[in-house]
């Protein structure tokens, strides 16, 4: 992974034109090719991205003389043509650190049980849907399970044993990915758990996410008719 802290200006270049003023930002740029423009807010959200396949050039901005004006255009392009450009006036601080393969994350049985299950009960979810796959993979780690529902919308399933706020923010970047996916989109998401917090319960219904309280022995005797969709 590589960081750098600089000033610079970015402008987005695709279906439609954003711009970012010059101001000291954090790009990040990660060993899956993908580039993100940070603020030091908005949590984990970027103020602009690009995700992999995409490439990035560097070159130095020369003045109308041809003298260098000690600023860099970062060009990251992806493989529709749309592009990220970044002008840098100044490098603050940057590193380079490998961080190596990733184990993911490690669900305790009981989650990992729930996950089984749903996906040989999918219907559960409610009648007519089908599973896609289990642990669907993002640029940030694997959803739980994907569905279509009996429209033929995706679905995005994250499973807990207790569901709180984190749990919502996980599926929340996972929406946010999976739904730049244009055979995808519109990914709507479950959030399937135990036991679900109250504030994590207004957050999900705050961004157009379904919570699904589960009864594991219940649902371990196939008893889907008695689990509670909210």
């Amino acid at each position: 992974m590589r960081l750098v802290i600089a000033r610079c200006s970015v402008d987005y270049v695709g279906r439609l034109e954003a711009h970012l003023p010059m101001a000291d930002r954090l790009l990040m740029i990660k060993a899956d090719g993908s580039v993100s423009v940070h603020a030091d807010d908005r949590a984990y959200k970027p103020l602009n991205w690009m995700t992999p396949p995409c490439s990035l050039t560097e070159t130095a901005i020369t003045d109308i003389d041809g003298e260098d004006t000690g600023e860099q255009l970062w060009i990251v392009e992806n493989s529709k043509g749309e592009q990220l450009r970044i002008t840098i006036e100044q490098v603050h601080h940057e590193t380079t650190h490998e961080l190596g393969q990733d184990p993911g994350l490690v669900k305790d049985g009981v989650e990992a049980h729930l996950q089984e299950l749903l996906a040989e009960h999918i219907d559960t979810l409610g009648e007519g849907y089908s599973l896609v796959r289990r642990e669907y993979p993002t640029a940030i780690g694997p959803v739980d399970l994907l569905a279509r529902d009996e429209d033929g919308g995706t679905v995005a399933v994250e499973i807990k044993r207790r569901g709180g706020i984190d749990g919502v923010e996980q599926l929340s970047r996972y929406l946010d990915l999976l739904n730049r996916d244009e055979l995808l989109r519109p990914v709507r998401g479950v959030f399937a758990a135990q036991e679900i917090r109250p504030q994590a319960r207004t957050l999900a219904e705050d961004r157009g996410i379904r919570c699904l309280t589960l009864d594991y022995q219940e649902l371990r005797g196939i008893e889907t008719d008695e689990l509670r969709l909210f």
